[in-house]
């Protein structure tokens, strides 16, 4: 029985569409066998208090990480957001202790240091992404400069020493990192729930198209009627959104901020991102992606900290180890595309 060309077609289609999902599951795939592995070396890997530690430590880089997608979706970068973290951590501190000597302690004075925040990360977002666009400098600089700055101002601010939270207000606000629902952490929801928005608009919406068009060919995207300026700097607003977001859940954990808080999470922030995927060029991000790659990044941590093969200590040159692998496999597969186009 002879099989017709319109049959082999669409054999072969369906064989293409396997090896995108196969590439798309990659990450998936990737963590599943990291777990299996972390199991063997170590079976309180799989214990229900260790995968609760793990889901709730990668919020805080997962969160991040989803706002970076955006931006390096749409071809920019950003350098700050560990030393933009830790500012705000100690303007939040302290505006709640200033808010405790004047209010008293209430979940309003939490609430007054969230907003403060939110309005922090939305600022310094703004900064970042007008000095790009409007002020026409690379991301890299504008970001590596805001980086320094927002390290200084913490450092003066806790004048060499670490800010901390007043007791009282850090037992009113102590549940939202260490409580659950359905015996889910809380800082676990806050990152589902930033997933699942950060999903919808990169797959859904026309924000998550132009910031892909942008990525891809900017000039080609201005052409398009696209308003440039202002998606970019959206996506550093969203970047600055993220990190408050993050830090608001970050800060009951130790209830105190200093000069070393936030270190290298922008690393761990763009390993998340482009281990799930997103090319680091721009015009392609998965959120997904950005979610796995979270988890995989703090199960490797968890693997080091529960197991002696590697130093603990040595986290960080794992996870730049990781980048430059990710990024030199995107860099062959995005050759290899060009060759058979």
């Amino acid at each position: 029985m002879s099989v017709s060309a319109h049959d082999r077609a669409k054999t072969r289609k369906g064989l293409a569409g396997f090896k995108f999902d196969l590439k798309t599951a990659g990450p998936l795939v990737a963590l599943i066998v990291l777990c299996a592995i972390g199991f063997a070396l170590n079976p309180a890997f799989a214990s229900e208090g260790n995968i609760a530690n793990i889901l709730t430590r990668s919020a805080f880089i997962g969160i991040i990480a989803v706002g970076a997608t955006f931006v390096i979706t749409a071809g920019g970068i950003d350098l700050s957001v560990g030393s933009m973290a830790a500012f705000i951590a100690g303007m939040m501190i302290l505006v709640m202790n200033a808010a405790v000597d004047t209010m008293g302690v209430s979940v309003w004075t939490v609430l007054l240091g969230c907003g403060c925040s939110v309005i922090l990360g939305l600022g310094a977002g703004f900064i970042n992404g007008f000095l790009t666009t409007k002020g026409k400098i690379e991301a890299f600089i504008v970001t590596l400069g805001t980086m320094g700055i927002y390290r200084s101002l913490i450092t003066y601010f806790a004048n060499g020493g670490t800010l901390s939270l007043d007791s009282s207000a850090r037992e009113v606000y102590r549940p939202v990192y260490y409580e659950s629902f359905l015996r889910i952490p809380i800082p676990v929801w806050v990152f589902i729930f930033v997933a699942i928005v950060g999903w919808v608009l990169m797959n859904r919406t026309a924000f998550g198209r132009y910031c892909m068009a942008i990525g891809s060919n900017e000039a080609v995207a201005r052409y398009s009627a696209i308003k440039v300026d202002r998606i970019k700097t959206i996506t550093y607003v969203l970047q600055g959104l993220c990190v408050s977001l993050a830090t608001i859940i970050y800060v009951p954990r130790l209830g105190s901020a200093s000069s070393a808080t936030g270190v290298l999470w922008e690393l761990e922030a763009i390993a998340a991102v482009i281990i799930g995927g997103t090319v680091l060029k721009g015009g392609f991000g998965r959120i997904g992606g950005t979610v796995v790659g979270a988890l995989i990044l703090t199960a490797i941590g968890n693997i080091l900290n529960l197991t002696d093969i590697i130093s603990n200590y040595l986290n960080g040159a794992v996870q730049g180890v990781i980048i430059v692998v990710a990024v030199y496999l995107q860099r062959g597969s995005f050759q290899r595309r060009r060759k058979a186009e």
